[in-house]
């Protein structure tokens, strides 16, 4: 309590000496403040020079980027390439014009960056899952190994289906039954993809079995005429049909055809089916694995 009685009383003295010394020299005020002006008229012309460089860096770093997205539509640059590499670009430009910015008020850039990196040091560590994708989403989307519309297959995880949307993390699948597939673009990235959109043509495979008393020259006709009246077969690539294999209880027959990317399951269902009744309007039997059992008389024996 006296210390508390003490520290009252020597304010009180402060003030009264203060006082005392204003009415001795009452122009000690003054005197103050002409000297407080030339501090408050530079803070001032500092933050009016602030000012200026904010409102003409922000129109400067508007009129950079629409130059840059004029320039990447032109190119036929991909929507998700461009609306990325105009955000990288705008809020790099913006880290640059808020450094001038402090540097007005005296503060260092050196201290700021390092700030920022150890703060960036510690958010990696801690989002390196999200920035593994981050990355994988920048190379997709700049190497263009796939593009929205295109049918991939990943080969790491055996999903596949039609590439429905890219996102910087994430890129998004539609199956054949709907179902919506959502891959990390960090596996994306790291692993090998089948696309099986890229290319105009697509060669269908089929084999078929055909019994060994068949006439071999006959069923490669059947097939023959079944691959020309195919009207979606492209009639400049090359049709070859051969015996692929012996197998144990038929002759394997391959029948390569070239088809638009686009008509590739059309074309190869209506072929297997037009096959099955070609072969079976002109009696030629289709095998099927067959297993001989014989009994034995026990009582003979």
């Amino acid at each position: 309590m006296k210390e508390i009685i003490y520290f009252l009383i020597k304010q009180s003295a402060a003030e009264t000496d203060i006082l005392q010394e204003i009415e001795k020299n009452p122009g000690i005020i003054r005197t103050y403040l002409e000297g407080l002006m030339p501090s408050l008229f530079s803070f001032l012309m500092q933050l009016v020079i602030t000012v200026i460089i904010l409102i003409i860096g922000s129109r400067l770093i508007k009129g950079f980027v629409k130059m840059i997205k004029k320039s990447l539509e032109k190119g036929k640059a991909e929507a998700g390439v461009i609306s990325f590499l105009c955000s990288l670009i705008r809020y790099s430009l913006y880290f640059v014009l808020l450094m001038i910015v402090l540097s007005q008020f005296g503060v260092t850039t050196s201290s700021v960056v390092a700030v920022l990196g150890s703060a960036g040091l510690t958010l990696g560590l801690a989002l390196q899952g999200s920035l593994s994708n981050f990355a994988g989403g920048v190379l997709i989307l700049l190497m263009k190994p796939f593009v929205v519309g295109d049918y991939i297959l990943d080969n790491a995880t055996g999903q596949e289906g039609t590439v429905d949307e890219i996102t910087t993390f994430y890129t998004k699948l539609l199956s054949v039954d709907h179902k919506v597939i959502v891959i990390p673009n960090g596996s994306l990235s790291n692993t090998s993809i089948t696309n099986y959109s890229r290319m105009e043509y697509r060669r269908i495979d089929l084999t078929v079995s055909v019994a060994y008393e068949t006439d071999l020259a006959m069923a490669k006709k059947v097939l023959q005429t079944v691959t020309e009246e195919e009207g979606r077969v492209a009639a400049d690539r090359p049709c070859d049909i051969f015996v692929s294999a012996l197998a144990d209880s038929a002759v394997e027959l391959g029948v390569r055809v070239w088809v638009k990317n686009e008509d590739y399951w059309p074309v190869r269902w209506h072929m297997l089916e037009q096959i099955k009744l070609a072969l079976d309007e002109n009696n030629i039997s289709i095998p099927y694995p067959q297993l001989d059992v014989s009994l034995r008389d026990e009582k003979k024996e």
